[in-house]
């Protein structure tokens, strides 16, 4: 209702839904889009934080090796699998199972070998990207079902945001195309419509697709009435009624099969990925599970590098061979999907990116950038559109001085505690027993120092410094790789390692972004408007101006305000 009586349009209405449905959640949004964006490159940086894997660099024997290690670490598995290095990873990823494992992931053993040698290479303890990968959408620090909740609760309220902006800017593609600097307030909600309407389609691809994501926890009532409260007949029809063990377990009990006719050995690997090669050009072969290795019964199966169906949730084509002979073997082919399946398929392969090459993954990491912005200079504008009021007031309401340091704490202080947590990876003893966690309560200790930084220190101040520690550290990771045994940017650039470059080159990009960000707070200090004549009162609300004012108030905008 407005102040004349008369009932608020649509447009008042959504104003005021985007200001607050933003600001409650505004600092969880930021960190869970910022360590999304970050989990684009989930595989990237669990190959960094092992710098032991650095060494491991491919060649055309990788598969006969790999398989040959096998042999002598698990020769009495019924299942091997090994992922082969990519694009996004440098080293093998062996797994397998024993006669007698138990059911699912508790039966499986694991181990990582040299791409080059076959060997097995004993790696540090770390959560690597998991961690980042984990809190994007558990919040870590919690009971994981109240995680999920709480972040799901978020992305409705950052959807109804980003519907209700795009309802209030009625004029934002305009705006789009608009940009005026040096303007305080104006200058903060042109960059806020600009990194808004640049990735919208992104945005709202993004926040959509996460809530389908949890779906089944949020909304549960039509899997329970349709299936009456059976939730794993559900799941399983969702699977196309697969059973648990999958591929690489013959008959799902981790059992080995009957075994007439003795031992016998496996066909040379090289001729079927030839084969496969020629089949999949352009992304190879990305895995190879071999099934009751060392008898007659072998089988291999080879399965594409990079999914290529949305529909089957970058479901990977495959081919099989009989393992003693090489003999091409029929594949069966994927289980057609039911239309709203296949919907939900096409969302959330979106929402992971599992479909994307190296280029669509930069691509979606910088709409992530962008989105990481559009939620900073939002929550930046709800400060600066009050500042005004404060100045009238002669001092600042607690609730502001609140917002204020949440921004810079949430905002900056996410950047610092990230740079700090592979700092973290490096400079804690590899040796240390449980050093995965104190890598992540180092991440939290420094994050909570910059949390309390912004309560000792001026804002713009605060900024400033929070800004230009987190883009010193993001550049300076690329040196401290090769300085603590990983390889260095131009090796791994030279050996074709493109996970490694790749965190590297994402650090640098980061470093280029808040030092930007610091350069711009340092350049647009606040000053005083020369040869004004100022009563006490304006002396005063100019000091306040000065200690307070958020980034984008500058000199021009405060002695405009002053004198009016």
């Amino acid at each position: 209702m407005r102040a004349d009586g008369k009932p608020e349009g649509l447009r008042q209405s959504m104003s005021w839904l985007h200001t607050w449905s933003s600001l409650l959640l505004g600092w969880l949004l930021y960190v869970v889009f910022f360590t999304g964006t970050l989990s684009f490159f989930r595989d990237e940086i669990d190959d960094w934080m092992r710098p032991e894997l650095h060494r491991s660099v491919s060649s055309a024997e990788t598969a006969q090796r790999g398989l040959d290690a096998m042999q002598k670490i698990a020769p009495d598995a019924t299942t091997w699998t090994l992922s082969l290095p990519s694009a996004r990873q440098t080293a093998i990823e062996a797994s397998w199972r024993d006669p007698g494992a138990a059911a699912g992931r508790a039966g499986t053993q694991r181990a990582t070998l040299d791409a080059g040698t076959g060997e097995q290479i004993e790696h540090r303890e770390t959560r690597g990207g998991s961690f980042l990968y984990r809190l994007h959408f558990e919040l870590y620090a919690m009971p994981r079902i109240w995680g999920r909740w709480i972040v799901g609760i978020a992305t409705m309220l950052m959807f109804v945001a980003i519907l209700s902006g795009v309802i209030t800017h009625k004029k934002i593609f305009t705006d789009f195309f608009t940009f005026r600097p040096r303007k305080g307030q104006r200058s903060w909600l042109d960059a806020h419509n600009a990194t808004a309407v640049l990735a919208l389609p992104f945005h709202i691809l993004i926040t959509f697709s996460g809530l389908l994501l949890l779906m089944n926890m949020l909304m549960p009532w039509g899997i329970q009435a349709a299936y009456n409260g059976d939730t794993s007949a559900y799941f399983a029809e969702m699977r196309g009624n697969r059973q648990p063990g999958g591929t690489g377990t013959p008959d799902g009990n981790g059992r080995r099969p009957a075994e007439p006719g003795g031992n016998a050995s496996l066909v040379a690997i090289a001729p079927l990925m030839a084969q496969a090669q020629q089949q999949w050009p352009h992304h190879g072969v990305g895995s190879i599970t071999v099934t009751a290795p060392g008898t007659p019964q072998a089988m291999i199966e080879l399965r594409e590098g990079g999914g290529t169906s949305l529909v089957q949730r970058g479901a990977a084509a495959t081919l099989r061979f009989d393992g003693v002979s090489g003999a091409p073997r029929r594949t069966p082919e994927n289980q057609a999907v039911s239309w709203p399946r296949a919907t939900s398929n096409v969302f959330t392969s979106l929402h992971l990116g599992r479909f994307a090459d190296p280029a669509m993954r930069w691509l979606l990491f910088l709409s992530g950038v962008v989105g990481t912005l559009m939620a900073a200079t939002g929550m930046v504008l709800w400060v600066v559109k009050r500042l005004p009021e404060r100045r009238k007031l002669g001092y600042t309401p607690k609730g502001h001085r609140l917002v204020e340091v949440l921004n810079i704490g949430a905002i900056g202080g996410l950047s610092v505690a990230t740079a700090a947590y592979f700092w973290c990876n490096r400079l804690i003893p590899a040796e240390l027993v449980g050093r995965g966690d104190w890598e992540i309560r180092g991440f939290f200790a420094v994050w909570l120092l910059c949390l309390v930084h912004p309560l000792l220190r001026a804002p713009r101040t605060a900024w400033r410094e929070q800004m230009t520690v987190a883009a010193i550290l993001f550049a300076l990771l690329p040196v401290l790789n090769p300085l603590t045994g990983g390889a260095s940017i131009v090796q791994s650039m030279a050996h074709a390692q493109w996970s490694i470059a790749g965190f590297d080159l994402m650090m640098l990009a980061l470093a280029i972004v808040h030092g930007t960000i610091a350069w711009w707070l340092t350049r647009q200090q606040p000053a005083v408007q020369p040869g004004a004549a100022r009563s006490p009162r304006q002396k005063k609300a100019g000091a306040l101006a000065a200690q307070e004012t958020a980034p984008g108030m500058t000199a021009a905008s405060i002695a405009v305000e002053q004198t009016t």
